[in-house]
């Protein structure tokens, strides 16, 4: 499938995992043009929820960041920093090693990594 004809609501969703509620960000295999409107979308989303109330997943697989996507996830990350209770990311070997340490040091959160969804899920859904 092409990932330009993607709706954003198929890569931006909640989904139960476990009986917890789960925001699950797919930017896999996402071209940049797609991934800053994406963030848009996502700002919007958050926003609705209540302070430290959301669990977010998200999905880097193939992603193409550049620095233009990188500043807006960085200002986007800072701003959704009150709603979030936990992240977890997976395929973040796609993003150059200078932008997740970026994105981690100017949200001041800390955004785990996995190996797969699975395990990603589990560890959100875990006290």
């Amino acid at each position: 499938m092409d990932a330009q004809a993607t709706q954003p609501e198929e890569r931006l969703r909640f989904i139960k995992h476990k009986g917890h509620v789960i925001y699950v960000i797919d930017f896999s295999h996402c071209k940049a043009k797609e991934i800053l409107l994406l963030l848009e979308q996502i700002r919007a989303d958050i926003a609705r929820h209540a302070p430290g109330s959301l669990l977010s997943f998200a999905d880097f697989t193939g992603a193409e960041i550049d620095k233009k996507v990188a500043t807006r996830a960085k200002e986007v990350l800072v701003l959704d920093r009150p709603y979030i209770k936990k992240s977890a990311w997976i395929g973040t070997e796609s993003l150059p090693p200078v932008f997740y340490e970026h994105f981690k040091n100017f949200s001041q959160r800390d955004l785990p990594t996995f190996k797969t969804r699975e395990e990603a899920l589990d560890w959100l859904v875990e006290d």
